[in-house]
């Protein structure tokens, strides 16, 4: 049985296998951990799904292999006693002495799928079985090369062809950097035709040739937030609104929620709500009194939302990540303070799930903690809204009397994206978040 490169999301093409479990000659039991990779996103244990020999490893540890890629080969148990284990190979094996098994298409499982018309298909990153109608195997090209879907996409929007690059990934494939390599080495277009790459690696390190510096590969993670905030800064147009908002009634309403939380036999509180757990909430109900700009950008269209699937900006090692709580209008605010809790953990140790950090109708980025009084947010495409929220701070507010006291505020900045919220869309919506976070009471009825 041949073990694919399993897809772990619509957007993710390619995966690294950072280490592998076992070793040609195993015996593998289902639910065995096989071998761990990295996307842009996750770091994942991808287990077997049956029993058998692992006959032969075909990608070996620290290289890249597009999704639907076969890596390995289990072989029965029976089959793989009557022959000794295929060792990993470090090269590709020529073509006309592969196994008969390597010469199948990569799409052959896709058409086995498509004749079990009767038998529904539930899509799961570890299984064999992709969904039909898609082949998410590398093009290929008609020198007998092939691409990385991630390579066509990226040569397509920068007009590079394909069969004019050398490539360095691994089978003779051309891979993300082969494409941005050829685009840095291409003669730059006329003003207004292409996206700007800015000065290559090399242009960049001759201004430094004096100075000490360490150079530090961009891994998956990297490459990929590099590439969204760029396309997100040149294709969307965006604007920003800032509001001072008091925080006095949250606060209170905060400690007065976990004083009177619950405890088990040992003393555990059931939650401890955070600031930011309130603010999540809030930006939720502000999202449903204001349907219009609970919406995405989708090329020629927009979509609208019945609910708010609210994107909340994670800072891991080496990047960022933006977990969702789903339905968050829909949720207690005890339930939405542990979920975060969870999906922070497990986006620090790099073990989300697709499902768990992709789509939302709008996101959140919070830098209060770091003492940042104000920014304002890249947009996270395509959604059409983020709130960055600053840090809280004392200052001296005019009081309905017309006296002067002292309040907790705190500074937030909604970027927006103009063709989906226009600036009294924007304005209306950041009006109903501060009146939420002004009377908390409201956004709990």
């Amino acid at each position: 049985m041949d073990v694919l490169m399993p897809q772990l999301g619509e957007t993710v093409a390619e995966g690294k296998i950072t280490q592998w479990f076992k070793s040609a000659g195993d015996a593998i039991k289902p639910g065995d951990n096989l071998f761990e990779i990295e996307t842009d996103k996750v770091s994942m244990e991808v287990p077997s799904t049956t029993a058998g020999v692992l006959a032969e490893i075909r990608v070996p540890a620290g290289e890249v292999a597009p999704v639907g890629a076969v890596v390995a080969v289990i072989a029965d148990g029976a089959a793989a006693s009557a022959a000794p284990a295929a060792e990993t190979p470090s090269k590709p094996a020529p073509s006309s002495a592969a196994p008969a098994a390597r010469s199948a298409p990569v799409a052959a499982p896709i058409a086995a799928a498509q004749g079990a018309a009767a038998a529904p298909i539930k899509l799961d990153p570890f299984l064999e079985v992709r969904t039909p109608q898609r082949n998410y195997g590398p093009a290929r090209l008609a020198g007998g090369g092939s691409a990385t879907p991630l390579a066509r996409r990226l040569a397509a929007e920068g007009g590079i062809d394909l069969a004019a690059i050398s490539p360095s990934g691994p089978h003779g494939r051309i891979v993300a950097r082969d494409v941005e390599a050829a685009a840095r080495a291409a003669p730059k277009a006329a003003p207004g035709v292409a996206l700007a790459t800015g000065p290559s690696a090399e242009e960049v390190k001759a201004l430094y040739r004096d100075v000490p510096f360490q150079e530090v590969p961009l891994d998956g993670m990297r490459r990929i937030i590099a590439t969204r905030l760029v396309q997100a800064k040149q294709t969307i147009p965006h604007f920003y609104l800032t509001a001072d908002v008091e925080i006095g009634r949250l606060i209170t309403l905060r400690e007065e929620a976990n004083a009177a939380a619950p405890k088990d036999g040992d003393g555990k509180v059931a939650f401890k709500l955070s600031l930011n757990d309130l603010i999540i909430k809030a930006w939720a109900a502000a999202l449903q009194r204001v349907p219009a700009a609970n919406a995405v950008w989708a090329q020629d269209r927009i979509l609208r939302f019945q609910h708010c699937d609210i994107g909340v900006a994670v800072a891991i090692e080496g990047g960022l990540i933006a977990p969702v709580i789903r339905r968050a209008e829909m949720k207690a605010l005890s339930v939405i303070s542990n979920e975060m809790k969870e999906l922070a953990a497990r986006a620090r140790a790099r073990k989300l799930t697709p499902d768990e950090y992709q789509g939302g109708s709008s996101a959140i980025s919070n830098l209060g903690m770091y003492g940042v009084r104000e920014f304002s947010a890249v947009i996270n495409p395509p959604q059409a809204t983020m709130l960055a929220v600053g840090a809280a701070r004392r200052q001296a507010v005019e009081t309905e009397d017309g006296g002067v006291a002292f309040a907790s505020v705190l500074a937030v900045t909604l970027s927006c994206d103009h063709r989906v919220v226009d600036g009294a869309l924007g304005a209306e919506l950041l009006a109903a978040f501060k009146s939420f976070i002004e009377r908390p009471v409201t956004m709990l009825v």
